[in-house]
Parts: C-alpha cells; sequence; structure tokens
C-alpha cells in the first residue's frame, strides 16, 4: 500500500509530531510505502511571516496545487492527514477528492469543533464555540490576539460552511472514545468514526517503581497542560524530589513560580525520556483540558511506572483509578499532593500499580494493535474488507 502522510508540525514538539513519525515508521516497517507533505510552524518569522500563515490557515491554494501535484506524481492508495494549521489548511482535501484518493483523518484535538482545538478558554473547558458558534472564538478572544481570534473562527466557519471534512473525509480516526463522542456530538456521521488508541513502543527494560528516586512530568509547557498544578502540589510535599521535562511558551513562568524541590531537565530525546521514567516513583499528568488521549501517560506505563491523573477525557480511559495509578480533579493541587504522598509513601503499591499498567500497555496500545487498527481503516477507506497480515518481525515481537 502507498500513503500520502500530511502533517504541520507544531512549533513546540508535542503528542501529535511523535505520533505522525510513529505511524509512518509502522507502515515502513511493515513494507508499505509512505510519502509525507510537511510545513512546520518554526519556520513561521516576523509579523509578515504571521499574516502569510494567518491567510493560508483558512485555505492555501499553494498548498492544495503542492499536494495535487503530489498525488498526480504518486500512485497513491490512500491520504493520512494528522494537522493542516496553520501552513496547509483544508484545501487540500479538495485536492484529493479531485484526484479520487481517499482520506483518514486522525483527530488528536478538537480542532473541527472548536478554533483552537482544545476546548479551553482562560484555564477552563470551554465549548461555547460547539455547535455552529464559532464566532464566539472572536468575540472572546480566544487566541489574545484579535487579529488571530479573528482568522482562527474564520477558517473554522468557513470549513463547516463548504462541509470540506465531511464531504472529502472517508474515515475519522480519533484515539479515544471521548473525542469520538465529541465529533457525534458536533455532527460528524457515526459510522464514518473508528476509535484507533495511539501506540507506544514497548520497552524491553524498564525500572523498579518502588526504587523511584522522585516524581516525573514531561510534557509541553503550555495552558493546558496544568503544570502549575504539579508546581503548587510540590509546595506541599517539600522533601518529595520533583523532576520536569519539556519546553514550551510557559517556561519561564513555571520556573520562577517552582519551589527547591522541583527541577527542570530540559527537552529530552527519546532514549533519555526512557531513562527519566525508569527512575521515577510515578508519573503525573495533570491537564486541565480534554486531553485526547494522554500519550505520556501509556509511555510512563510502558516503563513500569504508576500514573496520577486528571479524571478527564481520554486519561480517564487511559489510566485505571486504584489499579495502574490514581485520578484526581483538574487544578486540585490537595487532591494531587494526596496521591503523590501515597506512592512516595507505598513503595510496594507504587511497583505493583507499574506493572498493572505495563500490562495494561502490551494489551491494548501494542504496535501490533496499532498497526491491525490502522489497516482496518484504510480498507474501510478504500472500500475493501481484504484481510492484512503484519509482518512476521512485528508478530514475533508483539
Amino acid at each position: 500500500m502507498k500513503a500520502l502522510h500530511i502533517h504541520n508540525h507544531y512549533r513546540y514538539r508535542g503528542g501529535e509530531d511523535v505520533m505522525f513519525e510513529r505511524i509512518g515508521n509502522l507502515l515502513r516497517a511493515n513494507g508499505h510505502k509512505v510519502v509525507t507533505f510537511e510545513r512546520r510552524s518554526s519556520d513561521i518569522a516576523g509579523i509578515s511571516g504571521k499574516m502569510q500563515a494567518l491567510a493560508s490557515s483558512v485555505y492555501s491554494l499553494r498548498a492544495k496545487a503542492s499536494v495535487k501535484e503530489l498525488l498526480a506524481a504518486e500512485e497513491l492508495d490512500v491520504v493520512h492527514v494528522h494537522n493542516l494549521y496553520p501552513l496547509i489548511s483544508p484545501s487540500v482535501l479538495e485536492a484529493c477528492a479531485e484526484r479520487g484518493v481517499p482520506v483518514v483523518m486522525r483527530c488528536p484535538n478538537y480542532r473541527l469543533e472548536c478554533p483552537t482545538g482544545v476546548l479551553m478558554r482562560k484555564g477552563r473547558v470551554c465549548t461555547e464555540c460547539s455547535g455552529g458558534r464559532e464566532y464566539r472564538c472572536a468575540v472572546n478572544n480566544c487566541r489574545g490576539n484579535v487579529l488571530e481570534s479573528v482568522a482562527f473562527a474564520a477558517r473554522n466557519t468557513l470549513t463547516r460552511t463548504l462541509g470540506l471534512f465531511k464531504k472529502h473525509v472517508s474515515v475519522f480516526a480519533p484515539p479515544s472514545h471521548f473525542v469520538k463522542s465529541r465529533l457525534v456530538a458536533a455532527g460528524f456521521p457515526e459510522d464514518r468514526i473508528t476509535v484507533v488508541p495511539n501506540m507506544v513502543p514497548i520497552p524491553r527494560t524498564f525500572g523498579n517503581a518502588a526504587q523511584g528516586e522522585y516524581i516525573a512530568l514531561a510534557g509541553r509547557f503550555s495552558e493546558e497542560k496544568g503544570i502549575e498544578t504539579l508546581i503548587e502540589a510540590a509546595k506541599r510535599l517539600p522533601k518529595v524530589p520533583i523532576r520536569i521535562a519539556g519546553e514550551g511558551p510557559l517556561g519561564e513562568r513555571l520556573r520562577a513560580g517552582a519551589p527547591s524541590n522541583v527541577t527542570f531537565v530540559g527537552q529530552l530525546s527519546r532514549e533519555d525520556l526512557g531513562e527519566f521514567y525508569s527512575h521515577a516513583r510515578a508519573c503525573v499528568v495533570p491537564s486541565r483540558w480534554y486531553e485526547a488521549f494522554g500519550l505520556v501517560a501509556a509511555e510512563a506505563m510502558s516503563y513500569a511506572v504508576p500514573v496520577i491523573a486528571t479524571n478527564m477525557a481520554g486519561l480517564a480511559e487511559i489510566v485505571d483509578h486504584g489499579e495502574t495509578g490514581f485520578h484526581f480533579t483538574a487544578d486540585n493541587a490537595a487532591e494531587l499532593a494526596g496521591h503523590i504522598d501515597t506512592l512516595w509513601n507505598q513503595p510496594a503499591l507504587a511497583r505493583a500499580m507499574g506493572m498493572a499498567g505495563r500490562k495494561k500497555v502490551e494489551r491494548e496500545y501494542s504496535e501490533q494493535s496499532y498497526y491491525l487498527r490502522l489497516m482496518g481503516v484504510y480498507e474501510t477507506a478504500l472500500g475493501t474488507k481484504a484481510a492484512v497480515a503484519p509482518s512476521a518481525e512485528l508478530a514475533k515481537s508483539a
């Protein structure tokens, strides 16, 4: 099978960028050809660059022409859309339709319902734009920049009015049942939505949470991630070492407000991140938004580390309260501190929960499971039910 994968990389690397790379590598490892059309937000420079990006996010003739040319040059079976904003836009969906190539679209956020993609405003869950009220993004100035807020509202209004996604996407593939429920509520046809949970490479070696030396957090430093909640919890537990990995727009503010028992270790490579998890007593995922999946939680669980996560959306599907970790209420630093204290002082419990989490990852989020689910989605998009077997090497590793 030959597939075109389309993705606009974020300025700060996050879970969507990671999954884009993992999916492509998985398909190539199983003998499929993957062609990519990529743009990077980090290439946007200066005011003129931002103005051009805002315009292109609404409808990019250049991206449409480029994808159309690529489709004409390659004999491709399916197009897999990851992220279209801000330098690609839904215009490329028309190019796919004109060439008669079916489209599968990952839905790792809420962009089809919410102009900013996070269903969040001023640190709180917000659904004001749902149901065709995208203008609320402009009225509320959700981006903190009037021009950007207007542009974001305009692009969602245009794509909804033109029906670009409903007309040209064969299968929507959200990573959790919660995201599926939001898509259905937003009016997308349920029979064209298939849940495909994210995959997690399962490490052969892992640590012992009972011997963990600190509480870990890894993620992008942005408002929806709720990292401030862990900072506040750390102040209540001055004898518990906390280590935070990552970078992002809130980095300076987070560092300024952190107590002495919190250490920022920067952006880590995949190898270093594995080492980071392996020496942790527990991992905290304090997201205050509707996390579509919670890749960090599943990754930590693959290293046999218990996870303390907010009881929202996709995270509630990954972390089983009392079995693979604990749930807590978003922004509740006292509740979070209580769970951290429990695992810090009960190493045997941390070990048991960590091992239960690893078994769940092996069972539900392995590369083989993802591959088979994705092939099923591709076959649906192509209108065939032909069986596709995983490679021998992958099957052996499962």
